[in-house]
């Protein structure tokens, strides 16, 4: 219609329940609260939600495994380590948590706004991007999960699980407890208690 106005661009920010308001495109460390993203994280499930049990497993709970079986693979793995660990699918408190083969087919775009958002996490809490030692450990430590949350949550038979994540771990099992889904807000409260232990030491 003539004259009518143009319409608005797209909102590209999320309100969080902090207050802060992140722009999801170009996001700014000071609009980053742990608090928000453990609230976040615990409500994210892995796989889709297509998990045996009663509750989901949440990202912040698969955040507490990663951490826990990189510093079983690397013992000498130090608190700041760790923080790499445990914050490695921060992003995904406001993105979600899209399984490989989507992103796979979404390509770049997903991958760029969910690096931003990791840059702008690790400036909030003062870590540096990780050195590709601590980076190949992040990697190895989450696949290492995913093939054990694939075939005790997830319905993969162990043959599927070594194909998509590779072989298996001996694990403890103080590392095997953490697959067992909890409630939201168990997993909330774990995943901040972990994160403020990790920064005060």
């Amino acid at each position: 219609m003539s004259g009518s106005a143009p319409d608005p661009a797209p909102r590209a920010w999320q309100r969080m329940l902090s207050g802060r308001r992140l722009d999801l495109l170009d996001p700014a460390s000071r609009d980053i609260e742990i608090a928000d993203i453990a609230h976040g994280l615990a409500r994210v499930a892995r796989w889709n939600g297509q998990t045996r049990g009663p509750h989901v497993f949440s990202v912040a709970q698969h955040s507490l495994l990663v951490e826990a079986v990189g510093r079983h693979v690397a013992p000498a793995c130090t608190d700041p380590d760790g923080l790499e660990l445990l914050l490695h699918d921060a992003p995904e408190y406001v993105v979600g948590d899209i399984i490989s083969p989507l992103k796979a087919a979404i390509g770049d775009a997903y991958r760029g706004v969910e690096l931003r958002l990791l840059d702008a996490i690790r400036g909030r809490f003062g870590l540096p991007a990780p050195a590709p030692a601590l980076a190949r450990l992040v990697k190895q430590a989450d696949r290492i999960a995913a093939h054990l949350e694939a075939i005790r949550l997830a319905g993969f038979a162990p043959e599927e699980a070594q194909r998509y994540f590779g072989p298996a771990a001996d694990l403890p099992d103080r590392v095997l407890a953490l697959a067992e889904p909890w409630p939201t807000a168990e997993a909330e409260t774990r995943f901040r208690a972990r994160f403020d232990a990790l920064r005060s030491s």
